[in-house]
């Protein structure tokens, strides 16, 4: 009987908390099993929930880090060790950008969310290096001996490989309006009409470009006991990056992005994932 007063009395401040802080008392459980999230109106940018803030934001949204539904998830997986894997593009931007590490660093996190029994590489401490050459070289002895304490169990090694990272095609496109300036400068005579349609004809500039790289990743994944190769899989994936920009009667416009490099490293860590997730468990 005290224990139903205690509860009715707890709900009546809550709802009297609730309020007074001008809120719907509905809404109390609600809102605090949702992640916070920071709107427009927290940036001090000074173009901040204008017109080309908003476009920005869409577009950059395109871009953002989308979870993926894993769909054997509640089936857990085998225990493994993620192992940097090699850059094999010679391309220097992609390059400068990344390395294994990163690329690992991914790995990890999706393998995890898809329920495989993931050991950190930094639990390896400073034999991470001998474990790295030990399965790159496919050497069991010497893996058979850095199999200890939580190692034991290991059952795969997994290694993510970049193969493939090439700007394969651009275009461009543009208009420049001196040419019609003149042609109407000529043909329109020299009326007042004339002259200002050759004038806002000059001041036309358009540019648009557009550029497009393919980027492959390849996985492999080993037996943790003998060093042999268990399987692989390959994907790979276009990222446009463009811009575009014009003037017209002193009046300029200008918007440029495109899918970033980490996300397209992302989401072919993702596509990766899931195979396994659906092929290996």
């Amino acid at each position: 009987m005290k224990s139903s007063r205690t509860r009715r009395a707890l709900k009546v401040t809550v709802a009297g908390l609730a309020t007074w802080l001008l809120i719907d008392p509905a809404m109390v459980t609600a809102q605090s099993g949702n992640p916070p999230t920071w709107g427009a109106e927290s940036s001090p940018s000074p173009t901040a929930g204008k017109d080309v803030s908003n476009k920005a934001n869409a577009s950059a949204d395109r871009g953002m880090y989308s979870e993926i539904e894993y769909s054997n998830a509640s089936k857990p997986g085998p225990a493994l060790i993620v192992i940097p894997g090699e850059i094999k593009s010679n391309n220097a931007d992609f390059v400068e950008r990344f390395l294994p590490n990163n690329i690992a660093d991914f790995v990890e996190l999706e393998l995890t969310r898809a329920n495989f029994q993931v050991l950190e590489r930094a639990a390896l401490g400073p034999v991470l290096d001998e474990f790295v050459l030990a399965y790159n070289l496919g050497d069991p002895e010497s893996a058979a001996q850095l199999k200890k304490g939580r190692l034991k169990t290991t059952k795969w090694v997994v290694k993510f490989d970049i193969l493939k990272a090439e700007h394969a095609a651009s275009q461009k496109k543009g208009f420049k309006g001196d040419v019609a300036s003149s042609l109407i400068g000529i043909l329109g005579g020299s009326s007042r009409a004339t002259s200002a349609a050759s004038t806002v004809a000059g001041s036309i500039d358009t540019r648009s470009t557009a550029g497009v790289w393919v980027i492959g990743m390849r996985y492999r994944i080993i037996d943790a006991n003998t060093t042999e190769q268990v399987a692989q899989g390959y994907t790979e994936e276009k990222m446009e990056v463009g811009a575009q920009e014009g003037s017209v009667a002193g009046l300029e416009s200008g918007a440029a992005g495109g899918v970033s490099l980490d996300t397209m490293v992302q989401r072919l860590v993702q596509k990766s994932v899931w195979d396994i997730d659906q092929k290996y468990k």
